[in-house]
């Protein structure tokens, strides 16, 4: 077999991962007397599974996640009170499908924005584009494209995104034009994709994030329709021992 020719083949097909294991595979082929259906099939999976994975990667890129926070560097062992079995389902992705929201709730430290981003990261991995933002930076954002023109455009691809991650609700007080935003991006969202949110703040805190009642109440109405809680309790990680496990 002529293995330069072929790799050239298969480089102006733009099938790079066969490219790349293609020798591998037909020594592996050859040893394990595979049929031909089987060599072809592993040779289009090895194809698939490197396209799926450099679109995960743009994915992951584009999300703004840390890519440490996973669901495999949550310590579990850490916070007995953790409602681990909660956390995993929610990793499945089912809320993705049901445009379902989830709050993640609990006083500072305990692991909140760590869990939101590993299911985050999972939902990369299932094929979903995310957007991660501390909740005010992303409002600060939305407002400055107001200088430039491009308010509208930076507000339509928050709502588009299918999930948006909120980090630190309610923790800076934004101002009524940013609240009007909020209110916007809640409102074009609801039923449509899904929202997570971490806070230290308890949910009839929420309302006073708005200036005008009417307009928190419809908000916040929307927001926590068939929404899911998870309420974080137990020790802070981010401990003063610098033996200890800590994240945010």
């Amino acid at each position: 077999m002529d293995t330069i020719q072929m790799n050239r083949k298969l480089a102006k097909l733009r099938l790079l991962g066969i490219a790349t294991t293609v020798e591998q595979r037909l020594s592996q082929a050859m040893e394990e007397k595979w049929a031909l259906s089987m060599f072809l099939e592993t040779l289009l999976t090895d194809e698939i599974e490197r396209r799926d994975n450099k679109q995960f990667q743009k994915r992951l890129a584009k999300s703004q996640l840390d890519v440490t926070k996973t669901l495999e560097t949550i310590d579990f062992k850490f916070n007995p009170k953790l409602p681990v079995a909660l956390i995993r389902e929610l990793a499945l992705c089912g809320f993705v499908e049901n445009k379902q929201n989830i709050f993640i709730l609990g006083p500072s430290g305990v692991g909140k924005s760590h869990i939101a981003q590993a299911l985050g990261h999972q939902a990369c991995r299932s094929g979903h584009e995310v957007m991660f933002f501390c909740t005010y930076q992303l409002f600060e954002w939305i407002y400055n494209g107001r200088g430039d023109g491009t308010h509208k455009k930076r507000l339509a691809q928050v709502i588009k995104k299918p999930i948006l991650i909120l980090d630190d609700f309610g923790l800076q007080v934004l101002n009524e034009v940013q609240q009007e935003d909020l209110y916007q991006i809640i409102a074009q969202r609801y039923e449509k994709s899904s929202t997570i949110i971490t806070s230290n703040r308890d949910f009839d805190e929420w309302p006073s994030i708005f200036v005008n009642p009417l307009l928190g109440t419809a908000a916040l109405d929307r927001l926590v329709h068939k929404g899911i809680q998870v309420i974080i309790e137990g020790p802070s990680y981010r401990c003063p021992l610098p033996t200890n496990k800590c994240w945010t």
